[in-house]
């Protein structure tokens, strides 16, 4: 059950906290991670998708991703522009997997566990423990119970609506522009065309500022879902309606879960840190701006987080100049790459239906994977640059 002292308490049980938590528990430092939700890894905001590269990062992390937290591997994807012309990205062998976050939020849970962490769930950290400028624990409580919780430092992990970051003091207002209002379906006896891959479909009508989404969990059951902004009409409105005008793959089709929520797309925070404290995550806005997938910033970022606050406690020092290593080492190894690309979700953001056409039939589908790393914007700029309206946000690009 839950002590009163810890070296590290963490605000939230999903794959960056419970990141954090393992590679903790690994060097002997005591860790608690409490999740406010009733089960790990449910009501989850995320298509489940993963790429190969991820699985990688995970195994050197965590350790190898059992088959069973696998739904389906994909080899590729089918990108459909506003006139339906396609670019596909087809790699042959598999370059990515669709997950079953349920299984494999609790995988990642028993191996922190394992590893020697403590993990509870229905447990919600409330509030912090100050002293002398510093945060020296947290206010927790579980089943109408509360408990004051003394440690060396908080880990807020606790997702897009950080309460706990919030209360600590940290900055995580989100800019309108880098949120997007997400509505999901996992569906069943669907009709898919290629049940071995992930299809994205683009077009201002289709879904403002978005795309909408299909990735394959078996040959009949897929998450169908929507990520739009700056409408007045709700995501859900858009999943609908495309739907009801694809009967060809909905016809009798069933809707076996229902997600819904807010999706981070950038807003890169300079600071994630204060005295005795840090975040990760969604709570620190850590995402893929283009595609707003956080799955595998949240490994890269728990394990930055773990070996900084690790140091923090080998030398004895919980300053926020000490953590601030965590901000160091995060904007070089993913922040500067991530911020070209919210430059670039920046600027499709101002293509018309029209501009998406014509880039559908010149850009390649290993156009598109670079894209998303960061990479190749010379060449989308070059395409561009002849479009006067767009000659100042190309510029931005670099």
């Amino acid at each position: 059950m839950i002590k009163e002292v810890y070296d590290v308490v963490i605000g939230g049980g999903g794959p960056g906290g419970l990141t954090t938590a393992k590679i903790l528990a690994d060097k002997g430092i005591d860790t608690a991670v409490f999740e406010k939700r009733p089960s790990i890894g449910s009501e989850k905001r995320c298509a489940e998708g993963l790429s190969l590269n991820t699985l990688n990062i995970v195994k050197e992390k965590i350790g190898t991703v059992p088959t069973e937290c696998i739904a389906r591997m994909i080899n590729g994807a089918i990108i459909y522009a506003p006139n339906g012309e396609e670019v596909a990205i087809d790699f042959g062998d598999n370059s990515g997997a669709v997950l079953e976050r349920k299984v494999y939020d609790k995988w990642l849970a028993r191996v922190a566990s394992r590893a020697g962490a403590y993990i509870q769930s229905k447990t919600e950290v409330t509030d912090v423990i100050r002293e002398n400028g510093y945060i020296k624990g947290a206010k927790v409580e579980f089943n109408g119970e509360s408990f004051d919780v003394k440690c060396k430092v908080v880990v807020a992990a606790d997702g897009i609506e950080s309460t706990i970051a919030r209360k600590a003091g940290l900055d995580t207002t989100h800019k309108l522009s880098c949120i997007d209002s997400g509505f999901q379906y996992e569906m069943s006896n669907l009709k898919l065309r290629d049940p071995s891959k992930i299809e994205l479909m683009l077009g201002n009508e289709i879904a403002p500022r978005g795309y909408i989404w299909i990735f394959p969990k078996g040959e009949d059951v897929a998450n169908v879902g929507v990520g739009v902004a700056n409408t007045d009409k709700p995501a859900r409105y858009f999943l609908e309606k495309f739907i009801q005008e694809n009967p060809s793959i909905f016809s009798n089709a069933s809707i076996i879960e229902v997600n819904a929520g807010g999706i981070p797309v950038g807003g890169f925070m300079k600071n994630m840190v204060l005295n005795g404290f840090l975040a990760v995550g969604d709570a620190a806005h850590q995402v893929n701006p283009i595609h707003g997938g956080g799955l595998k910033e949240a490994v890269i970022a728990g394990s930055i987080a773990a070996e900084v606050i690790a140091g923090s406690i080998k030398k004895n020092d919980y300053s926020q100049k000490s953590l601030s290593e965590y901000n160091k080492i995060w904007w070089k190894e993913r922040g500067n790459t991530l911020k070209r690309v919210e430059r670039l979700k920046d600027l499709v953001e101002k293509l018309s239906d029209e501009d998406l056409n014509k880039l559908a039939e010149t850009l390649t589908g290993d156009d598109l994977v670079e894209f998303s790393r960061g990479n190749r914007l010379v060449k989308l700029a070059k395409l561009l640059i002849k479009k006067p309206k767009l000659i100042s946000i190309v510029r931005k690009l670099f």
